[in-house]
């Protein structure tokens, strides 16, 4: 490149010094050699959440952020979908691993920590806190928030299920971010969409999944 930028130089120079009006023309053209080329853009949505998003018990490429990701490939849409699920990671973790993920740059980051905590029987008052100071960090960041809901079996008891249930739209409102009201809609209770465990999603199971983050993460790109 330097070859021929100075070369365009040299014949900048000849031109100037013949008087011809195409002199500021080489000129232009030597600048536009030289000038930087503009970044190549790629939409990265981070998923942060645990075992529900990391696969458990599927092959990596049948988990709802591949599936998710190749939706967006299949539209011609320029989207990385990067998952950083960890199984058994309760909300605690959050604030740590986002600050960690936040280096990669992400646009979006798909919070859906909670379960466990639920599962657990955690403080709902520390989940929620823990949650909310996530959201926290990825605002403060310049990064959308897209907060994935989260339900319990009814057998922890309508109090502790309802309290717990009403974290997610409740910070989604006071955050002024998006929502999906459950993340396993159309999967949980169901066994012909879930492992044994009759928790996690089998491959049919996250194939549904990845059409419910789909429709709720597409209007924020």
């Amino acid at each position: 490149m330097w070859t021929g930028f100075r070369a365009v130089l040299r014949e900048t120079h000849r031109l100037r010094g013949r008087h011809l009006r195409g002199a500021p023309a080489a000129l232009a053209l030597a600048l536009a050699l030289v000038a930087p080329t503009a970044t190549y853009a790629q939409t990265k949505v981070l998923c942060l959440g645990d075992s529900l998003t990391e696969g458990y018990g599927v092959e990596p490429e049948r988990a709802f952020p591949a599936l998710v990701e190749k939706k967006f490939v299949d539209l011609g849409k320029d989207v990385r979908i990067i998952n950083a699920g960890i199984s058994g990671s309760t909300s605690a973790s959050a604030v740590s691993r986002l600050r960690w993920q936040l280096r990669g740059k992400p646009d979006v980051v798909l919070l859906a920590l909670g379960g466990n905590d639920g599962l657990r029987g955690l403080r709902v008052d520390q989940t929620r806190k823990n949650l909310d100071e996530a959201i926290a960090l990825a605002k403060s960041s310049g990064v959308k928030v897209l907060l994935a809901g989260m339900k319990l079996p009814p057998n922890y008891g309508p109090e502790y299920t309802s309290d717990f249930e009403e974290i997610y739209p409740a910070l989604a409102k006071e955050r002024g971010i998006a929502l999906i009201p459950f993340l396993l809609e159309g999967v949980a209770a169901r066994p012909e969409l879930n492992l044994p465990d009759g928790i996690h999603p089998n491959a049919r199971g996250h194939e549904i999944v990845a059409e419910t983050v789909f429709s709720h993460l597409r209007p924020l790109l």
